[in-house]
């Protein structure tokens, strides 16, 4: 018999691609639709509760604070009250690496103490904590992932930006400074979720989701001028002069400020050992392919 799956959030990026692989896979789909959110009522017959429903990060800084927290901390512990009383055996929580840190030195591991800065990772990780602080029944397995920035064919997020400066020919001036980031494929995501759905021994806990190498800026750059057929254009002008720039930029408002300068130069690299020892096998996409699978996806939307 195949498993009854049960999805929040479906409607988004993660959960349309996720969806689309659980059924092609001969699963039982089934979406907890927006109305039903906050008067959550799970199907008598359930295996699999997947919650991905969240208020995403406003880089922009303009939502009210207390909107993550009623989405991200309040309505998960709704949904996940409403599993302890269900039939389904496997509890699966969307959470972020920002729960964990906004900035990184070295490499991020779950063995961080958690100390996030902004409310988005605060609420984020106010519901980990709950999800962690109840007893959980015989039986049942309870997983919190952590994925750093998803990326994948139909998401326009940050790459999408950082693609359009290189497909127009705008020159990089960044390219003194020495910078790594990790990203997720949704490929590689879906892939963890499945296998977590699939096989009972997987201990539960929490997984940070990653690819498993780390890029710079400039191989980025490199990657989105190859993948348009142009050259990388690259300045390497001084870091002093930028740093520069940037600080009369805090005074008189320009684009470039030290904060901004800092998010574009900053490494943030995440660690998926234990995911990848947890489930005992590497990640299907390898980093490049992951990211070049993304940039065609951008390039055929620009036609």
């Amino acid at each position: 018999m195949h498993k009854s799956i049960l999805i929040s959030g479906s409607s988004g990026f993660v959960g349309k691609n996720l969806s689309a692989s659980l059924l092609a896979n001969s699963y039982l789909v089934q979406n907890l639709p927006r109305k039903d959110l906050h008067s959550i009522n799970l199907p008598i017959e359930l295996d699999v509760l997947i919650h991905l429903a969240g208020k995403a990060h406003d880089l922009k800084n303009v939502s009210d604070p207390s909107e993550y927290y009623a989405v991200n901390t309040e309505l998960t512990k709704q949904i996940f009250d409403a599993f302890l009383k269900s039939t389904a055996s496997t509890f699966i929580f969307m959470s972020s690496v920002k729960a964990s840190a906004d900035t990184v030195v070295g490499t991020l591991t779950e063995h961080v103490h958690p100390n996030p800065q902004t409310h988005y990772g605060k609420s984020k990780l106010l519901a980990e904590e709950y999800i962690l602080s109840q007893p959980i029944p015989e039986g049942k397995r309870v997983y919190i992932l952590r994925p750093c920035m998803i990326h994948g064919p139909g998401n326009k997020g940050n790459l999408n930006l950082l693609y359009e400066v290189v497909r127009r020919g705008i020159p990089w001036p960044l390219g003194a400074f020495s910078n790594h980031r990790s990203f997720c494929s949704i490929d590689n995501l879906v892939f963890v979720i499945q296998e977590l759905i699939s096989r009972k021994e997987i201990p539960s806990g929490i997984y940070q989701v990653a690819d498993d190498e780390a890029f710079s800026t400039n191989e980025l750059i490199q990657l989105m001028a190859k993948s348009v057929g142009k050259k990388a254009v690259i300045w390497n002008l001084p870091q002093l002069w930028i740093k520069g720039m940037a600080r009369l930029g805090d005074w008189i408002h320009l684009p470039l400020n030290s904060e901004r300068l800092t998010k574009l130069t900053e490494s943030y690299v995440v660690s998926n050992e234990k995911i990848t020892q947890a489930i005992g096998k590497k990640m299907p996409l390898n980093s490049r392919d992951g990211i070049l699978k993304t940039l065609s996806s951008f390039l055929q939307s620009s036609k």
